[in-house]
């Protein structure tokens, strides 16, 4: 019998999760994608559809982006990082998490923050740099910074699907945010 890690009996449980509304819908959970043992996180909103059908998060148009984003300011693909939602069911019509699905969701979202311990966590947007940082300020304000998190650091940025829609600007505030991630991953000790 294989031991499994504390994130694979995390994900086993939530592969049943019905505390939200958001369950009755989907393909399936979003649990997260990557290497458990990296020193980095990026932290999403929610899964869309094709990451609902496929089970992985960031895997559209907003996925390609952040992998082009990632290996060329981070020089690293997803085996460097692990990427995870706040909440692991596609939300209907694409719309935003709404408060109580958030919260239904919270629980494993802090379990495998919990589990995988990062130097580093980049959140994608304002629903997840508002939830990881408790506060309603939005991303504009609060991204361009370094913010104390866990044992770390928490760097927001904006969401990919925000840079695809809004072009050059958005794109390299998002390069360096990113690269502000480096330096900080840089510069943790081991």
């Amino acid at each position: 019998m294989v031991d499994r890690t504390p994130l694979d009996r995390l994900a086993a449980e939530a592969a049943t999760c019905t505390r939200c509304r958001l369950a009755a819908g989907r393909t399936q959970v979003v649990f997260g994608v990557g290497n458990p043992q990296a020193d980095l996180v990026f932290v999403g909103e929610a899964p869309g559809r094709e990451e609902d059908l496929r089970g992985e998060p960031f895997v559209g148009r907003s996925g390609q982006l952040l992998d082009r984003l990632v290996a060329e300011e981070l020089g690293l693909d997803r085996s460097g990082c692990y990427i995870l939602n706040t909440v692991k069911c596609r939300p209907p019509n694409n719309r935003d998490p709404q408060a109580d699905e958030i919260e239904a969701c919270r629980p494993w979202l802090e379990g495998q923050m919990a589990a995988l311990d990062p130097l580093v966590v980049v959140t994608l947007g304002n629903i997840a740099t508002r939830l990881l940082l408790d506060t309603t300020e939005g991303i504009r304000r609060l991204r361009g910074k370094a913010y104390p998190y866990g044992r770390g650091h928490l760097v927001p940025t904006y969401h990919p699907a925000a840079a695809l829609r809004s072009g050059g600007e958005v794109v390299a505030e998002m390069r360096a945010d990113l690269l502000r991630a480096k330096r900080l991953l840089a510069s943790s000790p081991p």
